[in-house]
């Protein structure tokens, strides 16, 4: 049987896709979830796996452009001829309509919800199952999960919130105090009708997560920290400084480059999407508020290590070996009931930087 391998749709925005590298030679055994090609959006470069064990079958070239949907590769798990396979392809590049493909892959799209006097903006992914909800870091929003959102959503809904103060959710953050965050959580899952939900936290998300799992437990099926706050007071605090003053690309490219193991995953997209945030009304007195409530003078103030025996929820902490915004060494020396994952070779934001690794470890832990 020949599988097709498709430009994949990472981001809302994303239209078309560049073939930057082929992991795996042209004829060669591949096992499923291997990473075999590298793909180039105009914001971020990964890898994308395959979903089945077979041979590939490059089609598209190094270097080559491809529109969301477009054939790339072809996985043959039999005995398929290469006549067969070039009849595959040629019949798919025949009837292949891009403005199709792409109205397919957009039917999921943001919308909004009422919390607690504000509005959120979210994007909910699949269907049935335990449903999780995916909570971005500071000064992120709901695309720091493209490379994880439609992978984690393959047996559940997944719902990734855009907080309070970012993406397109109300600039208002109030006093942003960890319990106003902490109480945000709830009112999220009361709104989006989720008795239950796994929890999924990066960094600030993290630590909100655990601050929320440790209150309400029996609003929580599982737990997972990725490059979370919360677990020490140590935290770049010059990061935290130059992301809220940086008003400009030279200035804030500098910082965004700390988020990764490679710093040229930071695309001029990538800042230019930044800057256009954070010149959005109330945008810098909601970053400046946060700042203050959480990371006062360079240090984290929402400190919860003292309290990991006490949750009695599945646990699972992930972390980049190579984060230059939270010290890695959050990760070591946790109690016996969190299960702890190191990552090598990526950053803070570990769930982009090697996202194949972190989407097997929370379907796995989730199994």
């Amino acid at each position: 049987m020949i599988h097709k391998l498709t430009m994949p749709k990472w981001g809302l925005s994303m239209t078309e896709g560049k073939v930057v590298a082929w992991l795996a030679e042209d004829g060669a055994e591949v096992d499923a979830g291997a990473e075999v090609v590298e793909i180039e959006t105009e914001k971020i470069a990964s890898g994308l796996e395959v979903p089945q064990r077979g041979i590939l079958r490059q089609v598209s070239k190094i270097g080559e452009m491809a529109p969301v949907g477009g054939l790339i590769g072809v996985i043959v798990d039999g005995g398929d001829s290469q006549a067969e396979i070039d009849a595959f392809v040629a019949e798919f590049q025949a009837s292949f309509v891009p403005e199709e493909a792409e109205e397919e892959s957009a039917s999921a799209e943001p919308e909004t919800i009422e919390v607690l006097g504000k509005t959120m903006r979210y994007l909910k992914r699949g269907e049935g199952g335990d449903p999780a909800i995916l909570f971005h870091g500071f000064g992120g929003d709901l695309n720091n999960w493209l490379f994880n959102h439609e992978v984690l959503a393959a047996n559940r809904a997944v719902y990734a919130v855009d907080r309070p103060g970012h993406g397109g959710s109300s600039k208002d953050v109030g006093s942003a105090t960890p319990d106003s965050f902490k109480d945000t959580l709830a009112g999220v899952m009361d709104a989006l009708d989720l008795p239950k939900a796994h929890l999924v936290g990066h960094s600030m998300g993290g630590g909100v997560s655990l601050d929320f799992a440790l209150a309400h437990p029996e609003r929580t099926l599982s737990l997972v920290l990725i490059a979370s706050t919360g677990l020490g007071p140590e935290i770049d605090g010059g990061y935290i400084d130059g992301f809220v003053t940086a008003g400009k690309r030279r200035d804030l490219k500098p910082h965004l480059e700390k988020l990764f193991a490679d710093p040229k995953l930071v695309t001029r997209q990538l800042i230019d999407d930044v800057l256009k945030y954070k010149r959005l009304d109330g945008v810098d007195l909601a970053l400046r508020t946060i700042a203050d409530q959480f990371f006062p003078e360079g240090q984290q103030a929402l400190i919860l290590r003292d309290q990991l025996s006490k949750l009695s929820v599945p646990t699972l902490v992930l972390w980049g070996a190579e984060d230059r915004i939270v010290p890695v060494s959050h990760a070591e020396g946790l109690p016996a009931n969190i299960e702890t994952r190191i990552l090598p070779g990526a950053g803070h934001m570990v769930q982009m930087e090697a996202a194949a690794q972190v989407n097997r470890a929370i379907t796995s832990f989730w199994e």
